[in-house]
């Protein structure tokens, strides 16, 4: 069981949350004293202010370090009431001290380089893969930044003066590959090392007590887990919080509160949904691993909910001959998707980059979702269709039999 610090309750003394429990309740502490049980949607975009003088104090201190005190809001880009919830839950999800909220997860990648920019730290040493739109942006330089690209050994020695920031996606997108993440911390020495932690999700992991002192996720994702809403946020301490709030508010890249709010709602059945798609997952990837249409199966140690699998035939007639899974990008949603890396999420890579970094052209990735493990593999197979190992395995190269994949991860 997962043991989340003290936390106070009101009317009791505090004590340690399991993870369930905390998934349910970060965030909503106050409701009862309010004389709610769901929390409310504040969709205000400005708020009245008959002060102007304490208010420019209050925007004064804002622009300087990045706090606005427990006053009123003042006006929808500098925060949202709605928002802060899911910002406190997810905190305390990842054990950090804070979480920042942005419209997307690209938008909070790109607000945490901007931070580093701004303090003269150009530099971006990353390890691949990386999801192919984060990928992108730091190779091509888009916001001044400049990359260096090694294997996990390699990052101590990649690190330069202007060095702002260490990259890493464990398990990564899509090949599931894994990283020590406390070794690369170890590695980054006193550079800041983000952990992209969307596949993961704090079920299985907190790279935060791992040494990682950003964690991003594409709430998109598993924390709203319904493919109906779109976010990004980052965990991380209070002083990198203050400066990615800055950040925000001169870029606007907000979260929207309605999106505050089906986030707050999904962290509540996260432990649930993870676990669950999980234990699919692992048995759709044992089967996988057995079947000899498929050349090679990647399931992460952890487990989770992904599944990127290798076929022996054509991938594309896969993702077209599917009926109940969905052919679809994105993941973590209660839906299973399933999609062809090389041609939607990584296509925006470089195909050499892509093939070195194990993202080959006949991989596919599998997010499980919360269908019957039996319904799932009964469309898999008739998807994967009906050729037998030694006429696929006659025209690939280097083909060989898929491993087992990991165990089934404890509940």
């Amino acid at each position: 069981m997962d043991i989340y610090e003290d936390v106070p309750h009101p009317g009791t003394h505090p004590r340690p949350r399991a993870l369930a429990t905390e998934a349910v309740h970060a965030g909503r502490d106050d409701l009862a004293a309010l004389g709610l049980h769901a929390p409310p949607i504040d969709l205000s975009t400005t708020y009245p202010s008959a002060d102007s003088r304490a208010e420019a104090a209050r925007i004064d201190t804002f622009a300087a370090d990045g706090v606005l005190d427990d006053g009123p809001p003042v006006y929808g880009r500098l925060g949202n009431p709605t928002v802060a919830r899911f910002e406190t839950a997810l905190a305390r999800l990842e054990g950090a001290e804070s979480a920042v909220a942005f419209a997307s997860g690209m938008a909070a990648l790109t607000a945490v380089l901007l931070v580093r920019l701004g303090a003269g730290l150009r530099h971006v040493v990353a390890v691949r893969p990386l999801y192919g739109c984060s990928d992108h942006l730091l190779t091509a330089g888009a916001l001044g930044s400049e990359v260096t690209w090694v294997d996990p050994a390699g990052i101590a020695d990649a690190i330069r003066a202007d060095t702002g920031l260490v990259m890493v996606e464990s398990p990564a997108n899509p090949t599931l590959a894994e990283v020590d993440l406390r070794a690369v911390a170890h590695a980054s020495g006193s550079v800041p090392l983000l952990a992209d932690n969307t596949f993961a999700t704090p079920v299985l992991q907190r790279p935060v007590e791992s040494g990682a002192r950003l964690v991003l996720h594409s709430a998109t994702k598993y924390l709203g887990g319904h493919g109906d809403v779109l976010g990004g946020v980052v965990a991380c301490d209070e002083e990198f919080a203050r400066e990615l709030r800055k950040v925000r508010f001169a870029t606007g890249g907000v979260l929207h509160p309605l999106a505050g709010y089906l986030l707050l709602r999904g962290l509540s059945t996260l432990p649930v949904r993870v676990r669950a798609a999980s234990a699919t997952a692992a048995e759709i990837a044992r089967r996988l691993a057995a079947d000899p249409r498929v050349t090679r199966v990647h399931y992460p140690r952890i487990g989770g909910a992904m599944v990127a699998f290798e076929v022996a035939g054509d991938p594309h007639a896969v993702t077209a001959g599917v009926g109940l899974i969905t052919p679809a990008v994105s993941l973590g949603s209660v839906d299973s998707l399933i999609q062809h890396p090389a041609s939607i999420s990584h296509r925006i890579v470089a195909a050499d980059d892509r093939r070195a970094a194990g993202v080959s052209d006949r991989l596919l990735r599998l997010s499980v979702g919360l269908e019957d493990v039996e319904d799932l593999w009964a469309d898999l197979d008739q998807a994967l269709g009906r050729e037998t190992a030694p006429e696929l395995l006659s025209g690939v190269s280097g083909a060989r039999p898929a491993p087992e994949p990991a165990a089934t991860p404890p509940a």
